[in-house]
C-alpha cells in the first residue's frame, strides 16, 4: 500500500480523501513530480469503470487545497454531478447519493467544511504534500520541519536556511 501518512493523519473520513490526495506527489529524490494513482487504485481494489471519475476528483480537490481553484465552485460541481444531497437523520445532516468512491468522498469534504476541518487541509508549498494541520491556530505552512516527512525531506527547515542564505546574500 502506498504509504501516505507521515503521522499527519487527517481525522476520520478526511483521511482517505488526503490519502488520496497523495496519490500525486513530488518525490524527494527526483524532485519529479509522479502520478501513483494507478498504484493506489490497484491496492485498493478501485473498479477500472471508477477511475477516471476519482482520478478528475483527486485533481479537483488537489488544486483546491493548493489554492489553485474555488474550493466552492469545485464541490458544487461534484455534488451536482454524483447528485449528493443532504438528508436530516435525527438531530444531524446525512447525504445520500449515487454510490462510489468519488460521492464517499466528496461527502467527506462536505463534512468536513461543515466542521471547519477543510481548511486545515494543506498542501507543502515546497514538495506540495497534503497534510492536516493539527496545530492549535492552523498556521502550519510546511509538511515538517524536521526531517522525516515525504522521503525524509524536511521542507520548512530547508526553506528557512534558503531565506537566511538570501539575507545574508543581500546584506554582503
Amino acid at each position: 500500500m502506498v504509504n501516505t501518512s507521515h503521522g499527519q493523519e487527517a481525522p476520520g473520513a478526511l483521511e482517505p480523501v488526503r490519502t488520496l490526495l497523495n496519490t500525486w506527489l513530488v518525490p524527494n529524490d527526483t524532485r519529479r513530480a509522479e502520478d501513483r494513482f494507478d498504484e493506489y487504485a490497484d491496492q485498493t481494489r478501485m473498479p477500472r469503470t471508477r477511475r477516471q471519475e476519482v482520478r478528475a476528483l483527486r485533481d479537483d480537490l488537489r488544486r483546491a487545497v493548493e489554492g489553485a481553484a474555488d474550493t466552492a465552485a469545485i464541490v458544487n460541481d461534484w455534488v451536482d454531478r454524483l447528485e449528493i444531497r443532504p438528508r436530516v437523520v435525527g438531530d444531524t445532516i446525512a447525504f445520500t447519493d449515487q454510490g462510489g468512491l468519488a460521492a464517499g468522498h466528496v461527502t467527506a469534504v462536505l463534512e468536513a467544511i461543515a466542521t471547519g476541518r477543510w481548511h486545515r487541509l494543506k498542501a507543502c508549498p515546497d514538495c506540495r504534500w497534503i497534510f492536516y494541520d493539527h496545530s492549535r491556530n492552523a498556521s502550519k505552512r510546511w509538511c515538517l520541519m524536521t526531517a522525516g516527512g515525504p522521503g525524509g525531506r524536511s521542507c520548512g527547515g530547508i526553506a528557512k536556511v534558503r531565506a537566511h542564505r538570501e539575507r545574508n546574500r543581500a546584506t554582503k
